[in-house]
C-alpha cells in the first residue's frame, strides 16, 4: 500500500461507488455498483447497472441487462455486492437482491420488498 492508482472514470459511470467486488482469481477483474453521489445516495442517473473492469480499472463496461433501467432508487451499500467464482449477488437499500451468474452480464432479480439490505455474501462450501 505504498502507492495508489485511482482507477476511476472520472466522466464515466464507474467514478464513485459504494459496493466493489474483485475477482479473487484475476486481481485485474473487478465490479463497482454505480452511484450519483456521497451527497446523492441514488443509481446513476435512475438506473441501476454494475460496471466491471477485466484491465485493473484502465477501462469499464456497464452491465445492465435484468437491472432496473427507470426511476431506480437503489443503492448497494459496501459489504452489498460478493463474488465466487463466476457468480454475483447483492442487495440494495431499497431492499432488492439480485444474483449473476455469468460474472455480471446479466442479473435476475430473486426478491424485493426486503428491509434494506446491508450484506450480500456467498457461504463457502466444505
Amino acid at each position: 500500500a505504498a502507492s495508489w492508482t485511482d482507477v476511476s472514470e472520472p466522466d464515466g459511470l464507474a467514478r464513485f461507488g459504494f459496493a466493489v467486488a474483485v475477482d479473487a482469481e484475476n486481481p485485474d477483474v473487478a465490479w463497482v455498483v454505480p452511484a450519483q453521489a456521497d451527497e446523492k445516495r441514488v443509481a446513476y442517473g435512475g438506473a441501476m447497472c454494475v460496471a466491471r473492469t477485466e484491465d485493473g480499472g484502465r477501462t469499464w463496461t456497464a452491465l445492465r441487462q435484468g437491472l432496473p433501467q427507470s426511476r431506480c432508487y437503489d443503492l448497494v451499500y459496501r459489504h452489498g455486492l460478493d463474488v465466487s467464482g463466476d457468480s454475483l449477488a447483492m442487495g440494495s437499500t431499497t431492499g432488492n437482491v439480485f444474483v449473476s451468474d455469468d460474472r455480471g452480464e446479466s442479473w435476475t432479480c430473486v426478491g424485493n420488498h426486503f428491509p434494506p439490505v446491508y450484506s450480500a455474501r456467498f457461504e463457502a462450501q466444505s
